[in-house]
């Protein structure tokens, strides 16, 4: 099994008199510059083939319907189909979601949305309600087989950090709690975690201690993920994180991390950047791709 990981950043399609086209790889506070929207969507079309995933985990995609526009107008006919394709309704004010595409069944998947501090047994950090839910967007869990996938996206660290590090560290903590027990339990949490490069204690540290950065196997120099323009830092807010006993399974088992579809402002990065890659814009998405294999699973 190959997984691939992208945050798509705003990935939403938005009507029109032709029945609808999608937001380019942009966030809302930028400029509303559409020029590269069509653009941008057939990179991260091209950046998600070029996985050649048999699972792809998602972040930040509105809805199905958006996914579904996606994968029939800008993926299948550069990656092949892939036909069973979820994206569950989650906290995020603006509707920014996790996803899963994949060329095979899941065996069972599970919505945790819903879970409340006090469903978990957890203490909320002072000043959020009892009864918000504990996840930012979702902890989408989803079985293939012997894996158990939890697909993520945590709280970013703006605009006040000292909060969100405390909605983070409990989103990790929610996440180590729904974990499958037993020391051979084989699981996956693999998004977008969007812990800061700063020193000081990490929010996710919870996950880490209950499993395996794989991305630590990886040459440092190699690990980001994700380029921040406005203060040219590179950061890695992207992860896959294993249990223990998948990471003893697959000992040479080290994370692929693709570049190609960033913005050349990014700097070099592991291959050639997708022909068509701007300096900022057209691009992919402002996150690289993860990729992971596990044969035979």
């Amino acid at each position: 099994m190959r997984i691939a990981s992208l945050n798509m950043q705003n990935l939403r399609l938005l009507p029109d008199e032709t029945g609808g086209h999608l937001h380019g790889a942009r966030d809302r506070d930028e400029a509303p510059d559409t020029r590269h929207d069509e653009a941008d969507r057939r990179l991260t079309a091209e950046l998600l083939a070029a996985t050649g995933a048999d699972v792809l985990a998602l972040q930040e995609v509105f809805d199905v319907q958006s996914l579904d526009f996606f994968h029939d107008r800008y993926l299948a006919p550069r990656a092949g189909r892939y036909p069973y394709r979820l994206c569950l309704p989650g906290n995020d004010g603006r509707g920014l979601d996790v996803a899963l595409m994949a060329r095979r069944p899941w065996d069972e998947v599970t919505s945790h949305a819903g879970l409340t501090p006090e469903d978990l047994g957890l203490a909320p950090p002072e000043g959020m309600a009892p009864a918000q839910p504990v996840f930012r967007r979702d902890c989408l869990e989803a079985r293939f087989g012997a894996l158990t996938l939890f697909v993520v996206h945590f709280k970013a660290p703006s605009p006040e950090p000292a909060r969100a590090w405390a909605l983070r560290r409990m989103e990790a903590e929610a996440v180590r709690r729904l974990l499958p027990r037993g020391r051979e339990a084989l699981w996956l949490v693999v998004g977008d975690l969007n812990e800061p490069r700063d020193s000081g204690a990490r929010a996710i540290a919870p996950l880490e201690e209950a499993g395996v950065d794989l991305g630590l196997r990886l040459p440092e120099a190699g690990r980001w993920t994700y380029y921040e323009p406005h203060v040219g830092a590179h950061h890695r807010p992207d992860a896959l994180i294993a249990s223990p006993a998948l990471a003893e399974r697959f000992p040479r088992a080290v994370p692929r991390v693709l570049h190609r579809g960033l913005g050349h402002e990014a700097g070099p990065g592991q291959g050639t950047r997708l022909p068509g890659v701007g300096h900022h814009r057209p691009h992919a998405s402002d996150h690289a791709a993860l990729m992971l294999d596990l044969p035979g699973l």
